[in-house]
């Protein structure tokens, strides 16, 4: 078979055919002495940097804007390091709610308590030792049964009011107590069985569901004001999305606009659940949604570094007030 010819090819003109990437896109070198706002002005304008932009830029437009911002996320955050990151975002207004699992509350007491968390988990396993830290459930079970147990307060608002009361040495680094200080919601949402703090006898599973339960109340009302705002999802890779997604239903059910939403995800890397439950379903026809992937300890300090430049770079300042009125009982 012989080979086609290309003689009767039709070529057309580089300089009239449409260009995704021009000039005016490229990046540039970094200039020694520079500033943050230099570094996010001299990344490229394509792809996930352009993302990183549009995302900050929301973020921002929402804390100028009295708008909500709610922060959704699991334990890693915490984990790695960010609680500082968190708590500055919640004292400089730029946060007006956060979201928890289970083993969010668990690190954060934990580093409140004693100055550390996380432990080896393979090294205590087979000896039966893993999970079986006496102060961290008794300290957190009680103050569920405590506070919560009589359906007046959510798990998030009974754990960081104890950590206020017990002020216990490390309580400068936890996101519970600093919360429960600038009077912004915590919501725990616990997935039964999933907790160390389970296994101990201190544990009271109806008071754990029904704290649990009256915080995923108080969410969905946070949900309700998020017209305009921004909801981040920071790795959660499926409680939290997924109940984020309910909350997202019954403002809609309720009669809530939810227009203009922006909602972005970052993770180290990519899952099904915060991409179609996060990202997409929520933002379709009304909204943006925004994907980053990246390790926790980097890509989130650097972020809210980014929305402090650009809130500052506007003249603006951040309240921690919740638009549309309290949080109260209603629609």
């Amino acid at each position: 078979m012989k080979p086609i010819s290309l003689e009767g090819i039709q070529t057309t003109s580089l300089f009239d055919r449409p260009s995704k990437v021009a000039a005016q896109d490229l990046g540039r070198p970094w200039i020694p002495g520079g500033s943050l706002a230099d570094f996010l002005a001299f990344l490229p304008t394509q792809l996930a940097a352009r993302d990183l932009r549009e995302a900050v830029g929301a973020v921002a437009a929402a804390v100028l804007g009295g708008r909500t911002v709610l922060l959704g996320m699991g334990a890693h955050p915490i984990k790695v390091g960010l609680a500082p990151v968190i708590i500055d975002a919640m004292e400089t207004g730029i946060l007006k709610g956060l979201a928890l699992n289970g083993a969010g509350v668990i690190h954060d007491v934990e580093m409140a308590l004693a100055g550390k968390t996380s432990e080896d988990v393979g090294s205590h396993l087979s000896l039966g030792r893993f999970g079986m830290a006496r102060e961290t459930a008794e300290f957190i079970n009680g103050a569920v049964k405590e506070r919560a147990a009589d359906g007046h307060a959510g798990f998030g608002e009974a754990v960081g009011r104890a950590l206020l009361k017990a002020d216990p040495p490390h309580a400068r680094f936890s996101i519970l107590a600093a919360a429960a200080r600038l009077g912004i919601p915590v919501t725990v949402h616990v997935a039964m069985g999933t907790d160390i703090i389970h296994m101990h006898p201190s544990m009271d599973g109806a008071a754990a569901g029904a704290a649990s339960h009256y915080d995923f109340r108080v969410f969905c009302r946070l949900v309700t004001t998020l017209r305009k705002g921004v909801y981040i999802n920071l790795g959660s890779a499926v409680v939290l999305p997924e109940v984020f997604l309910k909350a997202v239903s019954v403002a809609a059910n309720l009669g809530h606009d939810l227009s203009g939403i922006t909602t972005i995800n970052m993770d180290f890397m990519r899952h099904y659940r915060p991409h179609v439950n996060v990202v997409e379903r929520p933002t379709a026809g009304r909204g943006r949604g925004y994907s980053f992937v990246g390790h926790h300890e980097i890509l989130f300090p650097l972020f809210c570094a980014a929305v402090k430049e650009a809130v500052a770079a506007q003249g603006g300042s951040a309240s921690t007030a919740i638009p549309d009125g309290s949080l109260g009982e209603g629609t």
